[in-house]
């Protein structure tokens, strides 16, 4: 599984010799060992780099073990550096060769199925679960005091008389309540614990709500659905349906964030649109959320003094004086920096109707 420690390591690596990165759909779908090793073979083709290519071949034939839907393998032969990764989602193959560890897929897998908490929650208690890039990270639970209801008919209505109806609804009530409350401190525990950026809950209607309401704002806020469900529920079957949930929001999510963003670009302030804007500001150190299309790429330069990274050819740099050198690719460069300075990345997909926005953008911390 790919952690976030793990994703620190491949942005703080600074290589001196070429990086080549391996991005290898494994889908059972879409064939078995011997086609995906032919679509490897076929993408190494043209990659000059003899130690490495082997280094790859070695791993797929020798240790990779044919989990996941999908693997990511990085190799630096001459400072023997080699990382490899099996994901539970599936990727698009691709190869790279660069001065870094290429990220940029890693940023859109990260917004698609990064980071979610999902409680299950009833009268009595909460399961816990949190996945991380389709693969179930983590599960607890808790189980509080029995709620007990009595039966209507044959006693006293009379509230706190003996046998009194009403007087052990409320006694229920209470019990109920008091789960409730230790449910939702628990789930923030767990939540914090786990780096949950998204959370979903599951149960019936009537649960869900004071749930959600005894949880902290901080946590209230990060809500992304709610959805029906056992909390006998096996966790392949949460985790389906967490997915399809959190997909759904965050489309919707996103094309709030668009329209946010466009907003901003167009009265001046708060938000880029261009390019050259976006690098700029990324380099400033401005950029809250950065917004860029699947599969966007643009050659660029950087400056070979304070990197800062432009689409425009210039003699020297604005900022340093330094000379620039060219680069194949300005937006994974500004992914990088984005990440590496806290912010967030946002994937848009073909299926997204933001014709009025362009390839990239970002919205602005001030």
């Amino acid at each position: 599984m790919l952690t976030e420690i793990d994703l620190r390591e491949l942005l703080d690596y600074q290589a001196q010799h070429p990086v080549l990165s391996v991005f290898l759909n494994t889908e059972p779908s879409e064939g078995n060992a011997d086609a995906y090793k032919l679509r490897l073979r076929t993408m190494l083709k043209e990659v000059n780099m003899p130690e490495d290519v082997s280094a790859v071949e070695r791993y797929f034939d020798h240790e990779y073990d044919r989990a996941g839907r999908s693997v990511v393998v990085f190799s630096c032969a001459p400072e023997k550096y080699f990382r490899s990764y099996s994901l539970a989602v599936p990727i698009r193959s691709r190869v790279r060769v660069s001065d870094h560890p290429h990220v940029k897929p890693l940023a859109d897998l990260l917004d698609s199925y990064g980071g979610y908490g999902v409680a299950l929650v009833d009268k009595q208690g909460a399961r816990m679960f949190s996945f991380h890039l389709g693969e179930l990270r983590e599960q607890e639970g808790m189980m509080g005091e029995a709620v007990r209801h009595t039966k209507h008919g044959g006693a006293s209505s009379v509230a706190g008389r003996r046998g009194g109806v009403a007087g052990q609804t409320k006694h229920a009530e209470q019990v109920a309540d008091r789960n409730m409350k230790e449910a939702a401190e628990f789930a923030a525990h767990f939540f914090a614990d786990n780096n949950v950026r998204r959370v979903l809950i599951g149960g019936a209607d009537n649960n869900v709500a004071p749930f959600r309401a005894q949880l902290p704002k901080t946590w209230q806020s990060l809500i992304v659905g709610t959805f029906p469900m056992s909390m006998t529920a096996g966790k392949d079957e949460v985790l389906e349906r967490a997915m399809q949930i959190g997909r759904e929001v965050e489309r919707q999510r996103e094309n709030e964030l668009i329209k946010t963003l466009i907003t901003n670009a167009s009265k001046g302030r708060g938000g880029v649109m261009k390019l050259d804007d976006t690098l700029r500001s990324a380099h400033e150190g401005r950029v809250q959320s950065l917004v860029i299309r699947e599969g966007y790429r643009a050659p660029g330069y950087r400056c070979q003094g304070c990197a800062y990274i432009t689409a425009q050819q210039q003699e020297k740099c604005p900022f340093c004086g330094k000379a620039f050198e060219h680069i194949p690719d300005a937006v994974e460069m500004v992914v990088r920096k984005v990440m590496q300075q806290g912010g967030e990345v946002e994937v848009l997909h073909e299926d997204q109707n933001t014709e009025s926005f362009g390839h990239i953008g970002a919205i602005l911390r001030y």
